[in-house]
């Protein structure tokens, strides 16, 4: 019946394919681990959607907490909503998982942890609802953007160095962050899905692998589709974060150019810059004007965003974010400069698994 409606409409509207009728279902995918104290921020934001998807499929990955109970009580209210268990799934089984079980031709990922804006969804799948064909037209891939939650010194200072605004994207080289981002099924399914080996850094390599078989731009640009999130509030938090991205680009060779320069900043030019100030035989302030130099380009992009990421703070608290730029900096290169080479020695350790040589597959 479905079909000889579509084939009506079509005949009747000759710009509306059938076949799209029947194609364009959306499913909402996440995957989530103890996030009892933020899965109602999601929920509530996917509940208010003004674009609703045809079903949500969230997979809990053991969690130990309240977070199963708390999507239960969603059950009736938000769409199609269905939650997956696998213990012990890592972020891209719990992704895999997901989606495996979604109905829907288009998948919409985002992540626990985060507030959609309400037009995040009708932002994100309109380049796929306006592509000729769902399943292999010229767009099958669409990347949302993300924003900052921040209040305090301390996580503008977070925001503002992290993160990039949104005009500093360059649209044909982004690759969107899996708490925003939305794909057919059937590229996720021709890329393999996500790389079940890799604990961090999963997205990337997904990203790059759709790079490699999509059309080219692989990517439509969707940058009103926001997921706003809180950074970490807190230094410990933080680097801990850091040094795992930093392990997963070494366990999947990722930016080596980036850490080499990284390597070569903080081990040799800094420490010659530094040792010249202090014990040169002439023209110290040579030493110092490098040092100085080298921390205002370091911190420059940071203090740029500030702007606008710290707009509403006080003068005050704008200074105190100001000056805590160069301190996340530091730390966030710190645990970068840690986890790299214990990525990479992972990576020689298992350099005979399947799928650590992703590139060649």
């Amino acid at each position: 019946m479905a079909r000889l409606l579509c084939a009506w409409l079509g005949s009747k509207h000759p710009r509306l394919r059938a076949d799209k009728l029947i194609l364009m279902r959306v499913s909402v995918v996440a995957t989530v681990y103890n996030e009892g104290d933020s899965i109602r921020t999601l929920m509530d934001s996917l509940l208010y959607q003004t674009r609703q998807p045809d079903e949500i499929v969230i997979c809990d990955g053991g969690s130990v907490d309240d977070t199963v109970a708390l999507l239960k009580e969603y059950v009736g209210r938000a769409p199609g909503l269905r939650v997956v268990a696998s213990p012990g799934a890592n972020i891209s089984r719990g992704r895999n998982r997901a989606i495996a079980a979604a109905n829907g031709t288009v998948l919409a990922c985002t992540d626990a942890g985060v507030r959609l804006d309400p037009n995040w969804l009708a932002h994100l799948v309109a380049p796929l609802e306006e592509s000729e064909n769902t399943t292999v037209g010229s767009v099958e891939a669409v990347g949302g953007f993300f924003a900052a939650e921040v209040s305090g010194p301390f996580q503008v200072a977070m925001g503002a160095t992290v993160l990039p605004l949104v005009e500093e994207i360059e649209p044909s080289r982004f690759l969107p962050s899996s708490r925003s981002i939305a794909y057919t099924k059937s590229l996720w399914q021709r890329v393999g899905g996500y790389p079940e080996w890799l604990d961090y850094c999963e997205d990337l390599v997904f990203d790059l692998r759709i790079l490699s078989e999509a059309k080219i731009p692989a990517f439509a640009w969707a940058p009103r589709a926001i997921a706003y999130f809180r950074p970490r509030t807190e230094l410990k938090s933080f680097w801990q974060q850091y040094y795992r991205y930093a392990r997963g680009d070494g366990k999947a060779d990722l930016w080596r150019i980036r850490h080499v320069v990284r390597y070569a900043t903080y081990l040799i030019l800094i420490p010659a810059l530094l040792g010249h100030a202090l014990w040169g035989q002439d023209a110290r302030w040579l030493g110092v004007l490098g040092l100085m130099v080298g921390g205002v380009a370091n911190c420059a992009r940071p203090w740029w965003r500030l702007r606008r990421v710290g707009k509403d703070l006080p003068l005050l608290a704008w200074i105190q974010a100001a000056a805590l730029v160069p301190v996340v900096r530091l730390v966030g290169d710190a645990a970068k400069i840690a986890g790299y080479p214990v990525g990479l020695l992972w990576r020689w350790r298992n350099r005979h698994s399947p799928g650590v040589h992703w590139r060649e597959d």
